[in-house]
């Protein structure tokens, strides 16, 4: 027996639905989880455990940051940043590609990330990266200077010395980039003016008569090697 009334439904073909990245961004991460005043606030708790030394405190408070302000590209460099500093390049690396993925011209993510690339001997990657820092920013010193310690290791002395004659010329009252200047310079068989521009470094930092001093470099993106040479410079320059 027919149910008097019924109609059939006419059929409705698949249409295929494409989301948009905003879209899928907010079924992964709904708006309303977001909270920026308390991120904020875990920010700034994050950075003073980090310049207090306690780099565990410091990423668990800067991871909760991110959660909660995850669009936020400063904390996401914050905490990938900070993670460099503990000695874990891998979720650094994670970190600030995420700020990237957010802000793709984002130049403190780019150097930080350079830097972190560097260090972990991902010379390609580092050199790529700074690459387009400078680029976006051809006055940020700190990309001039990591592309050279990046090209003197690959063996790309002309790079090397053009990008760290550059990052003297942009802050030539750090010592840094004039140490940069005389790797590069007794890469090319040029002791004379490694020695020259190795002077130049202590003329800003009388620490530079020390061996022991140099170990410092370490922090500044220099590897074992290169401060190995570093030596072979100083002890040149008769100190």
């Amino acid at each position: 027996m027919a149910l008097a009334g019924c109609q059939r439904e006419a059929a409705v073909p698949w249409q295929k639905t494409t989301l948009s990245l905003e879209a899928l961004e907010n079924l992964t991460y709904p708006p309303f989880l977001v909270d920026m005043q308390t991120a904020s606030r875990y920010r700034q708790e994050g950075l003073a455990f980090r310049q207090q030394g306690d780099f565990e405190r410091a990423i668990a408070t800067l991871k909760i940051a991110a959660a909660l302000d995850p669009r936020n590209a400063e904390g996401q460099v914050l905490l990938g940043w900070t993670q460099h500093l503990a000695g874990y390049p891998v979720p650094a690396v994670d970190a600030l590609q995420t700020a990237l993925t957010y802000n793709p011209e984002y130049v403190p993510a780019l150097n930080a990330l350079g830097i972190v690339y560097l260090v972990d001997g991902q010379l390609e990657a580092a050199v790529d990266t700074h690459t387009l820092a400078a680029s976006l920013e051809p006055d940020n010193e700190i990309a001039h200077y990591n592309l050279s310690l990046a090209y003197q290791r690959l063996g790309q002395i002309e790079q090397a010395i053009a990008q760290a004659l550059t990052a003297t010329e942009l802050e030539p009252s750090n010592p840094h980039p004039w140490v940069a200047l005389a790797l590069a310079y007794w890469s090319a068989k040029d002791s004379a003016e490694a020695v020259a521009n190795y002077r130049q470094a202590l003329a800003l930092d009388g620490r530079y008569t020390s061996r022991e001093y140099l170990n410092h470099l370490e922090q500044a993106g220099f590897s074992a090697e290169q401060i190995e040479t570093t030596e072979a410079i100083r002890q040149a320059a008769g100190l």
